[in-house]
């Protein structure tokens, strides 16, 4: 019995000397493994690891060790590189990608473009064997030092963000940096409209450091003129004459001089579309004015109707012009030429208010001479269509001139002879202001048949003199 007592104790010392040696290598190994990682990180990152991140998201380990290699937190990123000293160099370099939209009312433009920004940082130089570069993204942009330069004169502007922020920075091993964003922004253009619709527009978007003023910050375009490039921008009312970069000092009372750099572009209006949607408008509406100078002078419904729809239709265009444009204190060339035509369209109606006042009175001479017998109601012959018939007239001769060849001329062949000019004597038949009013008025006609000529013709000269001045 002691003997398979003493033979179980045996077994069971011999199984745990088993499992202590077996675990013990285990173990051996493990430390073994941990030495040779932390002797590894250590020699590539230069310094110590925390063996806890291996528990967390690979990108933030790999964000946190880029700031362990840029040596982040030994530096106050606070303060510009080179505090105390020099003004830092900051170059830019512009691609602008487009040009969304011009606003005339709000006298504004809205454009998107990349906006790189070049630098050397030497607190960020790090050691490199193949002298390779690292590029991150927005996430380590808020812990470093970057330029703050913003837009001058903007009123909106953003950076894109979709999917992610649209943020590069990339770091040189010898600290030199680039800082590229994408952005919109919409900033003021001072317009001109002097010559609208003919114009030509000068914009800038002009660009500035906040915080930093010139013995801080120098901007300066990284390549010259060259530092400025555009895609191919297609607009629908204006066409792109001119790019150009350039660069000057702007003074603030408080705080002194600053760099700024100016993006310059010139906008030439295309005028195909006003001429489809004001001018040929405006043009038919004159020549269909003139056309009551043909229609008979005592149709008056006739012609009234024309004039009137003329005037309101021209009245139309200049409401829908002036509601598509800023509220200027000065004339547009658009508003000489609408304004300009409708004095035209205007004149045309008050020229045959003036043939119907002289017909008028032309009839109601004729009524006192006789000619027109007194129990003609004149009223009544224009009620149905407004023309007088001459059906409806009884002529009769003028009582004060004799007929041919009767008795008792007014004056004899003798007396004639008698008041012939003698030799020398210049004939001049002067005619008074009253005589020549009252021929106008008995021959009202004439006036439709000189404004059948000076209307058309004035017309044709202002508009030589207009197109030559502003084209």
């Amino acid at each position: 019995m002691k003997a398979d007592v003493l033979t179980c104790l045996a077994l069971a010392a011999a199984a745990s000397l088993v499992a202590v040696v077996t675990g013990g290598r285990g173990s051996g190994r493990r430390r073994h493994k941990e030495v040779f990682l932390g002797e590894k990180s250590k020699f590539q990152f230069g310094g110590r690891i925390d063996y806890k991140l291996k528990r967390q998201d690979s990108t933030k380990t790999l964000l946190i060790k880029s700031e362990q290699l840029l040596r982040i937190e030994e530096h106050d990123f606070a303060m510009r590189p080179g505090f105390g000293g020099a003004a830092i160099p900051v170059g830019i370099d512009v691609q602008v990608e487009s040009i969304d939209s011009i606003s005339e009312v709000n006298m504004d433009f809205t454009m998107t473009l990349y906006l790189r920004h070049y630098w050397k940082d030497e607190r960020l130089a790090f050691p490199s064997r193949n002298n390779q570069s690292r590029t991150f993204d927005s996430r380590l942009v808020k812990k470093i030092w970057v330029p703050d330069v913003f837009f001058v004169h903007s009123k909106r502007s953003f950076i894109h963000d979709t999917t992610m922020e649209n943020i590069m920075l990339r770091v040189y091993p010898d600290g030199k940096i680039l800082y590229s964003v994408r952005v919109t922004v919409t900033a003021l253009c001072s317009m001109d409209f002097s010559s609208f619709p003919l114009d030509t527009q000068n914009c800038s978007l002009e660009l500035e450091s906040y915080a930093y003023n010139e013995n801080d910050l120098m901007l300066y375009w990284k390549n010259g003129n060259d530092s400025l490039r555009t895609d191919e921008i297609v607009l629908s009312q204006f066409f792109i004459k001119h790019f150009h970069a350039s660069s000057g000092l702007a003074f603030y009372s408080s705080t002194g001089w600053y760099n700024r750099l100016f993006i310059n572009f010139i906008l030439r209006r295309h005028i195909f579309f006003f001429m489809l949607q004001t001018y040929f408008p405006t043009m038919l509406m004159v020549v269909l004015s003139w056309v009551s100078f043909w229609i008979d002078r005592r149709a008056v419904p006739a012609r009234v109707s024309l004039g009137i729809t003329t005037v309101l239709t021209m009245s139309t265009i200049i409401t829908g012009v002036s509601s598509s444009m800023p509220q200027v204190s000065y004339v547009k060339a658009v508003d000489i030429y609408l304004w300009t035509s409708f004095l035209f369209v205007f004149l045309s109606v008050i020229e045959y208010a003036a043939v119907n006042y002289c017909t008028t009175l032309e009839e109601m001479r004729k009524m006192k001479r006789g000619k027109i017998p007194s129990t003609f109601n004149a009223s009544q012959a224009m009620a149905y269509d407004g023309c007088f018939h001459d059906n409806d007239i009884e002529l009769t001769p003028f009582s004060g001139l004799a007929p041919t060849g009767s008795s008792g001329p007014l004056t004899t062949p003798t007396q004639a002879l008698d008041n012939r000019p003698t030799e020398g004597t210049r004939l001049r038949r002067q005619w008074s202001l009253r005589q020549n009013v009252d021929l106008f008025v008995s021959n009202s006609y004439v006036i439709d048949s000189y404004s059948r000529v000076a209307f058309p013709m004035s017309y044709l000269l202002f508009n030589v003199v207009y197109w030559s001045l502003y084209s």
